[in-house]
């Protein structure tokens, strides 16, 4: 026997359901959601970082070997 989330919030005035109840599991819940945000944001982040060092070290090579190739055109 299963009971729906409308059939628990049937009688209660629209605030309960939309105010009250998320503000609850907010306060609960807060700090493990803030951790999951935090983790998302720091892999994000290195994954961007890691990605720029990338970029910025293959466009570096790739200048010093034309410049290296072009002397030897001399």
């Amino acid at each position: 026997m299963t009971v729906s989330v409308k059939e628990i919030t049937a009688g209660l005035p629209w605030w309960v359901t939309w105010v009250l109840i998320p503000a609850i599991v907010l306060v609960v819940f807060g700090s493990m959601i803030m951790w999951v945000v935090g983790v998302i944001i720091g892999l994000l982040f290195k994954v961007l970082l890691a990605a720029a060092l990338i970029a910025g070290a293959i466009f570096l090579v790739r200048k010093f070997m034309t410049a290296s190739s072009s002397k030897n055109d001399w």
